[in-house]
C-alpha cells in the first residue's frame, strides 16, 4: 500500500462487536493497545495492564476478525526483562491468540530486542516518538521534535527487521522526513498527514471518552449521548409502564 501510494487505516478494539465491526468496516489494521487500561479500566496511564490482560483481549478480538491485520501491544515491562523472556511473551500473544504481530516502544537501544522477535519468527511493529509507558520519564505527554533522535529510532527499528513503525506525538515535519526516508510503512497518531497510515484510538473517534481527548483526535460521532439519551428513555419507559409492551411479552 505504501508502494501504491494508498493510505493505510488503523484502530483500536479491545471487545468482539466493536472488532468485528471495524473489520466489517473495511479497516486495514486493528491494534489491541495498551490504551484498554485508560479507555476500558478507568487508568490514568497505560502502565497498570498486564500480559495476561492484553492477551485476554487479543484473543477476543482476534476471533471477531476476518480480514484486517491485528497488532497487540506488549505492555510494560513485558519486553524490558532480557531478549529470552521477551520472545517468551511475545510468542504467548501469537500462540494464545489469532494476532499476527506486536507491537512496542522503542528506541534505538531496542534493536537487539527486534531483531531476536523477528528472527523467532514474530512480526514486529516499532512505536517511535511519544513513549505512554515511559510518561513518568518524559515529564508528561509532550510532542517529540527531536528529529535527529527519531530518524535515528525510526531506521534502527527498520534496519532490526521492524515491518512498520507507528509515530506519535511527533511534529508533522519530522513526521515526513521519516516516511520519506524509510522503506516500511509508517501509521501515526498526532504526526501530520505525510505518514503512510493513521491510527486512532476508538473510544476517541466515537465520542466515548469521558474527560481529556487528545488534540489529534476528531470525533466521527457522539455515541456518549447517544447512549446516554438510551439509556434514559429505557429508564423513563419503565417509570411510566411503557416497557415492556405486548411486543416484548409472551402470551
Amino acid at each position: 500500500m505504501k508502494a501504491r501510494g494508498h493510505k493505510i487505516t488503523m484502530l483500536t478494539a479491545y471487545d468482539f462487536p466493536t472488532a468485528r465491526l471495524l473489520d466489517r468496516a473495511g479497516v486495514e489494521a486493528i491494534l489491541v493497545g495498551d490504551s484498554m487500561s485508560m479507555v476500558v479500566q478507568g487508568h490514568e496511564n497505560t502502565l497498570p495492564v498486564t500480559l495476561d490482560q492484553i492477551i485476554y483481549h487479543a484473543e477476543i478480538v482476534g476471533r471477531a476478525v476476518e480480514q484486517a491485520f491485528v497488532v497487540v501491544d506488549l505492555p510494560f515491562p513485558a519486553y524490558h526483562l532480557g531478549i529470552h523472556k521477551t520472545i517468551e511473551n511475545a510468542a504467548r500473544i501469537i500462540k494464545e491468540t489469532r494476532c499476527q504481530a506486536v507491537k512496542l516502544e522503542c528506541g534505538a537501544d531496542q534493536a537487539d530486542t527486534i531483531s531476536a522477535l523477528v528472527a523467532a519468527g514474530i512480526p514486529v511493529m516499532a512505536h517511535v516518538g511519544l513513549s505512554p509507558q515511559a510518561v513518568h520519564q518524559l515529564g508528561g505527554y509532550k510532542v517529540q521534535r527531536d528529529e535527529e533522535r527519531l530518524l535515528k529510532d525510526a531506521k534502527t527499528a527498520e534496519e532490526a527487521g521492524a515491518f512498520s513503525v507507528l509515530l506519535e506525538c511527533v511534529s508533522s515535519r519530522v513526521a515526513k522526513t521519516i516516511t520519506e526516508t524509510l522503506q516500511v510503512p509508517t501509521i501515526g497518531i498526532g504526526a501530520g498527514a505525510a505518514c503512510d497510515g493513521q491510527v486512532l484510538v476508538v473510544h476517541d473517534m466515537l465520542g466515548l471518552t469521558s474527560g481529556y481527548v487528545p488534540r489529534f483526535a476528531r470525533q466521527y460521532a457522539d455515541m456518549e449521548g447517544v447512549i446516554t439519551d438510551a439509556v434514559a428513555q429505557f429508564r423513563d419507559d419503565i417509570r411510566n409502564g411503557d416497557f415492556p409492551g405486548d411486543a416484548e411479552s409472551y402470551k
